[in-house]
């Protein structure tokens, strides 16, 4: 009894690692372009862009998704050469600046193409999807502690 009750968990727990694998395999193999349209839909739906916007999101993203590939790879090819280090704090302040300057810079963008009612939106869906990822970290980090 014991055997298969472990027997099934095991199961479970790879079939779960299995689906999760998939999943983020699926997304990775994208290209930014493919990226940029599936988030472009998205925004569509939530927030009822017009032809114009999308094409003016489309673009937008499609730069972003770029941008991102690319910091991706470049991160990717430092840790298979053996590059990756910690960084200094002065390298962790010129990329946290980077990284601030190019929201605000995407905000302003944004910020010209949408309404201001689907600003407020977007905004407001943002600091949703924010707290959850703060809340989510929080909960496991509690977890583990409790834990040891």
């Amino acid at each position: 009894m014991m055997r298969k009750l472990t027997f099934t968990i095991l199961l479970m727990i790879g079939f779960t690692a299995f689906a999760q694998n998939d999943h983020r395999k699926g997304m990775k193999d994208m290209s930014p372009e493919h990226m940029a349209t599936l988030q472009t839909k998205q925004m569509t739906l939530s927030l009822g862009l017009n032809d114009t916007q999308q094409a003016q999101i489309q673009k937008l993203n499609v730069e972003n998704a770029t941008l991102r590939m690319e910091k991706v790879k470049e991160m990717r090819a430092k840790k298979e050469n053996g590059e990756m280090k910690k960084p200094t704090s002065e390298e962790r302040y010129a990329l946290k600046n980077e990284r601030l300057d190019h929201q605000i810079a995407q905000k302003q963008q944004l910020q010209k193409i949408l309404t201001k009612e689907q600003f407020e939106k977007w905004e407001s869906t943002k600091a949703d999807r924010m707290s959850k990822r703060k809340g989510r970290s929080k909960g496991n980090n509690r977890d583990r502690k409790k834990k040891q």
